[in-house]
């Protein structure tokens, strides 16, 4: 049976910008500067997640030696400087699916685990911060994805259902919080998806002008595949 599609609630980070290498960037200078590796593999546990959940996997791994005072200081420094020097670069396809979404009159919003100022700067620098009926960020609730919660109060200030709710995500911790709000989730990865992730999805695109289709064909009540599937766009 179709499902009714009354809203849209994009993550922000990694799905509609492409800010994960400034982040990452900023994040493993912060920590090389305090003595210590944050390679590759560990930032990736970082990802989707708020800034509290990230220190809790720092403290894990660093132990109490891990200067976290201090590190809280420099990496917004960092951040801020290179988003000077390079700007916030939007996601190939997101001003095209941006207006699909307006002109079939559908509310959008932002669920980001980012902060709220951190947030504000992206969505301005980027250009689309008007686009948005509602910006929920991650110090706005009390846990953050892969619960419910930033999802679930997006749905709640847009004043839809949250199972009316398509949300597009690029994260594994992020589909994993749009399923447990009820959500139509479809996962845009910035790395390969792991099966779980694909699993939390109803579809997995490469593109957002792939989801773009996927979330016409929704509209349009068309019989797409179960969970977790493909989608690959004719040509």
């Amino acid at each position: 049976m179709p499902r009714r599609v009354s809203a849209v609630v994009f993550d922000m980070d990694g799905l509609m910008v492409d800010t994960e290498p400034l982040y990452q960037s900023a994040w493993q200078q912060a920590a090389s500067e305090a003595g210590f590796e944050l390679d590759d593999e560990l930032y990736a546990k970082f990802v989707g997640r708020p800034t509290r959940a990230c220190e809790a996997i720092l403290r894990d791994e660093f132990g109490s030696s891990f200067p976290l005072d201090r590190f809280r200081e420099r990496w917004p420094e960092l951040w801020r400087r290179q988003v000077q020097r390079v700007g916030i670069q939007l996601k190939p396809g997101l001003i095209e699916l941006l207006d699909f979404v307006d002109g079939q009159r559908l509310p959008a919003a932002v669920a980001t685990s980012s902060e709220k100022e951190y947030a504000d700067i992206t969505l301005l620098n980027a250009g689309v911060l008007n686009r948005f009926k509602v910006v929920i960020t991650g110090d706005r609730v009390d846990r953050g994805k892969p619960e419910p919660d930033i999802y679930l109060e997006a749905a709640r200030q847009l004043r839809i259902t949250p199972s009316e709710c398509v949300a597009l995500e690029d994260s594994e911790a992020g589909i994993q919080a749009v399923e447990r709000a009820g959500m139509i989730g479809l996962l845009v990865p910035h790395w390969p998806a792991s099966a779980e992730a694909a699993r939390a999805a109803f579809a997995v695109v490469e593109t957002l002008s792939e989801a773009r289709h996927v979330l016409a064909s929704l509209i349009r009540g068309d019989n797409l595949a179960s969970r977790g599937h493909s989608h690959r766009q004719g040509h």
